[in-house]
């Protein structure tokens, strides 16, 4: 009976010395953010991102002391292009320095579907909780048609 109750503790120390790191770690790379409405878009990005829309990017912008992130698909020939930003992952160098990995989901118009046919500039720009811009920021796509 000692022995099985040795063993059963021998084994949940084990597994406590696997798991309870990651649990205390979190997510901390973890960037949270929230989707800003084309109306609620500072005209300081406003006035900026003409210059961003015909290339497929992400970018950071400083507004105040708010860091946002816009992701752009650049230029296309019809309505029905999408771009959502799945996550944000913060890539700490050191204490101060660090870049971010965006990973965005952009989505093409069913090739069956009927669209307009009019040029179009799909992007999508977001508040993050970040205090500091990153030195660089790193696009990461996944295609879904």
């Amino acid at each position: 009976m000692k022995r099985n109750q040795i063993i059963a503790l021998a084994i949940i120390l084990v597994i406590g010395i696997l798991f309870i790191p990651k649990l205390l770690k979190g997510n901390e790379g973890q960037i949270k953010f929230k989707e800003v409405k084309e109306e609620e878009i500072p005209d300081k990005i406003s006035e900026v991102l003409p210059k961003y829309l015909m290339e497929e990017r992400a970018l950071t912008c400083k507004y105040k002391d708010d860091i946002y992130v816009v992701v752009t698909r650049g230029e296309k020939k019809s309505k029905g292009y999408l771009v959502e930003i799945n996550q944000i992952i913060k890539e700490k160098y050191s204490k101060d320095v660090f870049d971010i990995v965006v990973y965005a989901k952009f989505t093409d118009p069913d090739p069956n579907e009927i669209v307009e046919q009019e040029y179009d500039y799909p992007y999508i720009v977001v508040k993050t909780n970040l205090k500091d811009m990153p030195e660089e920021v790193h696009l990461d796509i996944e295609y879904v048609e």
